[in-house]
């Protein structure tokens, strides 16, 4: 697909597609994280700093990611010309959080560039963040720009709208059937 005129786009319904793309590809990469990387392991480590992954907060954290969605939005609707209806737009838009959200922090956060010179977590363990942020963000990215860029794709409504509510219900569900 070359460049072409980007499809006209409401705040609105950019809002609700970042939010159901950020959500769905954040509970999707957390699991995969969560088993492939361990996390349970390390977060119950008195010195990560983390609470337990069977903290109730922790197990709630991915109902509250439909804010972060919308902050995204609230980032990407005044660059849409940029980021929608143009080939590589995904990149960018996929750039823009790597960028500014993983490395260039303004706090010496785990796996950005301040978080390397100023803290003392050995370098291997803050990049085992970036196997599970960078492949989220790309993918959040790509489908949120594929979703904007094809809106007379109603499936793609209707699958990716079905995958956050079963996502968020089975995740209440699990906090509201805990002992």
């Amino acid at each position: 697909m070359v460049s072409r005129d980007p499809p006209s786009i409401h705040f609105p319904t950019l809002a609700a597609k970042a939010i159901v793309c950020h959500t769905v590809t954040y509970v999707l990469m957390g699991a995969l994280a969560a088993h492939f990387l361990n996390y349970a392991a390390l977060m119950a480590q008195p010195e990560s700093g983390m609470r337990p992954i069977t903290n109730p907060w922790v197990m709630a954290g991915p109902l509250f990611q439909p804010v972060r969605g919308l902050i995204f939005a609230l980032v990407f609707y005044p660059l849409r010309s940029c980021l929608f209806g143009r080939k590589n737009g995904w990149v960018l838009m996929g750039w823009t959080p790597v960028a500014l959200g993983i490395l260039s922090t303004f706090g010496p956060a785990a796996g950005s560039l301040e978080g390397l010179i100023y803290t003392r977590v050995p370098v291997r363990s803050q990049l085992r963040g970036w196997i599970e942020l960078v492949p989220q963000v790309l993918l959040f990215s790509a489908m949120l720009c594929y979703w904007v860029n094809h809106p007379a794709k109603k499936w793609l409504n209707w699958l990716l709208g079905a995958a956050f509510f079963v996502v968020l219900g089975l995740l209440a569900l699990g906090l509201m059937t805990r002992r």
